[in-house]
């Protein structure tokens, strides 16, 4: 199904037909990787969510992919991050949050028995995992259910919520990353990033020395790096700094290849995450649902107003957003729907999403704590 889902795509992006152009405008090609398998998966009753496959992809899929972007960006075009796309990405954090415990009190002014439901019924436990899963990842989710003691049923309704969300969520984000520059002619914004690697690659340079070079630098470091015995997180740190010095010091490094190979392993796992795509149902009261809902509208609104005042290139608040709920794995490829350049930063922000997850959570713990408890 993956390899399926692949050839698919990457048949899909190479397309000129106007027809299939108008249709990718609404569904970019990199969509597809994660609709197929989770089409195919549901259509036939199959349930490939703990398959091997998904650790392959954590384990070395994923961390490849990570070298193959990470070197593909100059020291030169570092900067070019600035603090402008971080403080914006910060923002989303801080409504993530801050709005949950902020947002109850005005529904609790409109209808009392918010508070009986959340508070008193403890769904506000299951709301603070939601904060380290959006920002941290699976790690700092776990973490934070235990630090706040949350109920089992209520923690296992509220992922199957978070999940759903998410993944609808990275749908709309790729929807909105396409229309970017739309958005930035209608608001005046003129900020933008010049191209620095070539479009195309060279077929006869994947075939050349310095091409194979490149290739078995990356992939050793990949095999070495798991012997170091470091967390997730720490091996993503490490291979993104390798990464980047590789790029930068290694003489005749292909940019352009690795580029490339890094976009077609997004696709790879994105391909990989839509096994675990599930249509199903599950079991929230309807007020609870609604709220998450409005949450995670409200950090869109707040992101967007922040990206107008900063002037910045509205691809960013995707970016950002998605570095925040999506991860690791889903912000660089809802970033290859607009320029496969920009992955190196969408990569760098959710690194930072990664390391302060529980921190932001630990912060809605105390926010609870001071309002409520």
């Amino acid at each position: 199904i993956v390899v399926l889902t692949v050839v698919i795509v990457l048949w899909l992006s190479a397309q000129k037909n106007k027809a299939i152009k108008r249709v990718l405008d609404w569904l970019p090609a990199i969509l597809f990787a994660y609709i197929i398998p989770a089409t195919i998966t549901h259509s036939f009753g199959l349930d490939y969510a703990s398959v091997a496959l998904h650790q392959w992809s954590r384990s070395a899929i994923i961390p490849l992919a990570i070298v193959m972007v990470m070197s593909a960006l100059p020291f030169g075009q570092l900067r070019m991050i600035g603090f402008r796309p971080i403080a914006l990405f910060v923002i989303g954090s801080l409504v993530i949050a801050s709005a949950a415990p902020l947002l109850l009190y005005i529904f609790i002014l409109s209808d009392s028995s918010y508070h009986e439901l959340v508070i008193a019924g403890e769904y506000w436990k299951g709301l603070v995992p939601i904060v380290g899963g959006w920002i941290g990842g699976s790690t700092s989710q776990l973490v934070l259910k235990e630090v706040v003691d949350c109920p089992e049923g209520i923690f296992l309704a509220v992922l199957v919520l978070d999940n759903i969300l998410v993944n609808i969520w990275t749908i709309l984000m790729f929807q909105l990353i396409k229309r970017s520059d739309d958005l930035n002619k209608a608001l005046g914004i003129k900020d933008h990033i010049p191209d620095f690697v070539p479009d195309h690659l060279d077929q006869s340079a994947l075939y050349s020395k310095a091409s194979l070079k490149t290739l078995f630098i990356a992939v050793g470091l990949v095999v070495i790096t798991p012997f170091l015995g470091l967390s997730f997180l720490w091996n993503v740190v490490v291979l993104s700094v390798a990464g980047l010095l590789l790029g930068n010091f290694v003489k005749r490094w292909n940019h352009t290849l690795v580029l490339k190979v890094g976009g077609i392993l997004i696709v790879v796992i994105m391909a990989i995450l839509g096994l675990k795509l599930d249509f199903g149902s599950f079991s929230l009261p309807g007020s609870i649902v609604m709220f998450v809902i409005i949450w995670l509208i409200l950090h869109f609104l707040f992101m967007s107003v922040a990206a107008y005042f900063l002037r910045l290139h509205m691809a960013w608040v995707p970016i950002a957003s998605m570095a925040n709920l999506g991860g690791i794995s889903t912000a660089p490829a809802v970033t290859a729907a607009y320029n496969e350049e920009w992955m190196p930063f969408a990569i760098i922000l959710a690194i930072l999403s990664m390391v302060t997850g529980t921190a932001w959570g630990l912060f809605t713990i105390f926010l609870f704590q001071q309002m409520y408890l």
